[in-house]
């Protein structure tokens, strides 16, 4: 059966050791080496047939370097994503960059790249956003590795979704990381798609189950956040659930394929 990740991440090979044994001591350890090779591997021991890679520019400097990065390892199988500073003066021209580019979008993090999603400073950001069609992936809900501020919790996703209805917005880790009492009051049942990565390895399987039956099927996506999660185990743990046939195949890959217009 087919299967889209809708949320990973990997690195130059240069740069991959440095930036995963960074990252580790905040988030824990990774389960690749942070390369595409890496990826690969990992992709074809879990079954999955593409990945969509996330970037995020922590500079405005990085996105060209972004961006070409990008622009090498996109592939059948590897879907990049890159990435815009919010303090970038040149970011809305990047984003009509990347959209001429064949982009289908980009990620943010709120907690990497200092912002919280109602800063004014955004608002020509949603706004372009949404014009040309661009998906946002956006970091949902706390961070491991950071302070428990509410910059991207549930009520500021609501607010996004309300205030940009045509925005093509992805709220990662099931709407919002370690904040699910809130995703549960907040954005269960509405139309905002949530991408699923730390449900499997973090919630009671029960809960996972209801709060997955809980939301339209059209909005969930399967996502692992590689290298922090294993591909493999999420899928499995996501199959173990028995979840209707039809809704599993439109959280491993039919969502997916609408979303990225493949």
């Amino acid at each position: 059966m087919p299967c889209i990740d809708c949320h990973t991440h990997a690195f130059p090979d240069t740069l991959a050791p440095r930036a995963i044994g960074a990252l580790a001591q905040k988030a824990g350890s990774s389960f690749s080496d942070g390369t595409i090779r890496g990826l690969l591997a990992s992709m074809d021991r879990a079954g999955i047939d593409q990945a969509l890679i996330c970037s995020i520019a922590t500079k405005p400097a990085q996105f060209d370097h972004i961006m070409a990065w990008s622009q090498s390892v996109r592939s059948a199988r590897l879907i990049p994503l890159p990435s815009v500073h919010p303090k970038d003066p040149h970011m809305i021209g990047h984003v009509r960059q990347l959209h001429a580019a064949a982009f289908p979008g980009i990620k943010m993090h709120p907690y990497y790249q200092d912002f919280t999603l109602d800063d004014p400073a955004l608002f020509p950001l949603y706004d372009e956003l949404s014009r040309l069609g661009l998906i946002l992936v956006l970091h949902s809900g706390f961070d491991i590795a950071f302070p428990r501020l509410r910059r991207s919790d549930p009520a500021r996703t609501l607010w996004l979704a309300r205030g940009w209805p045509e925005l093509r917005l992805v709220a990662t880790h099931l709407g919002g990381w370690d904040d699910w009492d809130e995703v549960e009051r907040l954005l269960l049942g509405r139309p905002i798609y949530l991408e699923l990565s730390f449900g499997p390895e973090m919630l009671p399987a029960e809960r996972f189950r209801r709060m997955l039956l809980a939301h339209p099927a059209d909005y969930l996506l399967f996502g692992s956040d590689l290298p922090w999660t294993d591909q493999k185990k999420g899928l499995d743990a996501l199959r173990a659930l028995d979840l209707p046939e039809p809704l599993f195949r439109k959280i491993t890959s039919e969502n997916a394929k609408r979303l990225l217009n493949l």
